[in-house]
């Protein structure tokens, strides 16, 4: 019995390594770069190059809450068995590596949500309703608040009424403030998250005040002004290399927190499976980030060039203004634990930043397959992993 609980165990854990695999090669591998790529700032291979190591890092640091959630919050009244992860999971792999060949972006929080919630359902469990409430809400808001933050951002940088010299180092300054309180698990307690802003505010023992964590607000109003300062020294030498230098950083964050979102879509289903044999996360979050990271360097490049070039026609102003709200709202799911596509982010972003001149090579007809690929797949994913797992269930009977 032990043996066969071990047995399937491992196959659960080969298809989660698959899916990493795809992410790595779609969303979580092509996306973060992509828009540096179409502003020539960086190489496609070198862009999935670093992806790979930031996803990873990403992954390790930032993917136990998306994990959890996609593990154990998407279907109530049964817990998913490792025939019950395997199914999903393959079933969402399969469609996430059909987009990548064909070189459209498949959501990956739409595949993955809706295999797990589809053999939920065929194991007899109650949808959750309350899950899907944010999960759905943060989809439809996502589209809107990135393009709209994208196109306000692009349209700043290209206004002749604002020096670029002093709008990039506020918007450097806006990022630096977002890094200061992003949940790191290695700056907490187990099992706890913690901020960069909030360690060192807790190490030097700031007093709260009238109920306000005044070290904490004080630290990230440092942070967010070294940042700030060190863009405007580096604009003030050269505005190309200190746009250059803002767009790969902005890229690097967003592949950061890629990696902590997307790797809870690969082992969030085996979250149920390791307290049986006593698993701690860590390791497996580990394994989750190799995945990403093999796809990345073996698959990413090809999508890189798809959403690159095939979205919107890129240059530097427009590239970091798709990135500004994509890294926003890739946090703000990780902080949440709300699986997200990063297609879907990045794509509404560049489009958004794209209109801002006016249209920006844009692709209507592009777009309009994309999206009914997104809604596609997830209804096909609930539909084809409730099928096959009932087919497995008649057949095991």
């Amino acid at each position: 019995m032990v043996a066969s609980g071990v047995a399937t165990l491992i196959v659960a854990g080969v298809a989660s390594l698959f899916m990493a695999w795809a992410i790595g090669a779609g969303s979580s591998g092509s996306t973060p770069f992509a828009p540096a790529v179409g502003a020539n700032a960086i190489s496609v291979m070198r862009a999935g190059f670093l992806v790979g190591l930031l996803g990873f890092l990403g992954a390790v640091l930032q993917g136990a809450n998306v994990s959890e959630a996609v593990g154990t919050e998407l279907i109530g009244g049964v817990q998913l068995t490792a025939i019950a992860a395997t199914t999903g999971l393959l079933v969402a792999a399969a469609l996430v590596a059909v987009g990548v060949f064909t070189g459209y972006p498949i959501a990956t929080a739409f595949t993955v949500t809706g295999a797990i919630v589809g053999v939920g359902l065929a194991m007899g469990g109650d949808p959750a309703w309350a899950k899907y409430q944010q999960i759905v809400a943060l989809w439809i808001l996502t589209p809107f608040a990135g393009s709209s933050i994208a196109y306000v951002t692009a349209r700043l940088l290209r206004s002749e009424r604002t020096a670029e010299s002093v709008v990039i180092p506020l918007l450097g300054g806006l990022v630096g403030l977002i890094v200061a309180n992003i949940e790191f698990a290695v700056l907490g307690p187990s099992g706890v998250g913690r901020s960069i802003a909030g360690a060192a505010a807790n190490a030097v023992a700031f007093p709260p005040v009238a109920g306000v964590e005044v070290g904490r607000v004080v630290l990230s109003l440092a942070i967010a002004g070294g940042v700030s300062g060190l863009l405007a020294w580096d604009v003030s030498r050269s505005l190309e290399a200190g746009q250059r230098h803002f767009l790969l950083a902005l890229g690097s964050l967003v592949a950061f927190s890629a990696g902590g979102s997307q790797v809870g879509l690969a082992i969030g289903p085996l979250v149920p499976l390791l307290d049986p044999f006593s698993i701690p996360l860590l390791p497996v979050l580990v394994g989750g980030g190799v995945g990403l990271l093999a796809g990345s360097w073996t698959g990413a490049p090809r999508m890189i060039k798809a959403i690159a070039q095939d979205y919107s026609a890129l240059g530097p102003r427009r590239s970091i203004a798709a990135l500004i709200p994509s890294f926003a709202i890739a946090q703000t799911a990780v902080l949440f634990g709300i699986p997200v596509s990063f297609n879907e982010i990045i794509v509404s972003a560049i489009v958004g930043s794209g209109y801002a001149a006016d249209g920006g090579g844009v692709s209507r007809r592009k777009m309009g397959y994309t999206v009914l690929a997104w809604f596609g797949s997830l209804a096909l994913a609930i539909g084809v992993a409730y099928g096959v797992f009932t087919a497995i269930g008649s057949v095991a009977g």
